[in-house]
């Protein structure tokens, strides 16, 4: 029997990670998209440590590589908890009441 190359394996996980991620985010309904920005957040927050530890990496041997996916990893997981938050504030605005102006009193002149 022959193995699989560990590169085509991992790629088919990511491949698959990816139409896994993509039918759960559009099949939630609109009450959990808050609480699920919530943890992608948290998520995201993880990744931006990762990052700092990648790009603070002072390697001999490949070191420019992993300082530039750190980076790339830090920027990209703060644009996403910054649309993260836009996205859950908007979200909650939808919920609040909206105040109705107060009537006009008559003016006596």
């Amino acid at each position: 029997m022959e193995h699989v190359d560990p590169t085509v394996f991992r790629l088919a996980i990511f491949v698959l990670a990816i139409f896994v991620g993509y039918y759960v985010v559009w099949s939630v309904t609109p009450a959990l998209h808050t609480p699920l920005m919530a943890v992608t957040n948290a998520i995201s927050s993880v990744i931006i440590v990762g990052g700092l530890i990648a790009a603070a990496a002072a390697s001999s041997d490949g070191g420019w590589v992993a300082k530039a996916a750190g980076v790339a990893a830090v920027t990209l997981a703060s644009v996403n908890i910054f649309g993260g938050f836009m996205v859950t504030r908007r979200m909650l605005a939808m919920y609040k009441k909206k105040e109705r102006p107060k009537p006009a009193a008559d003016a006596k002149a």
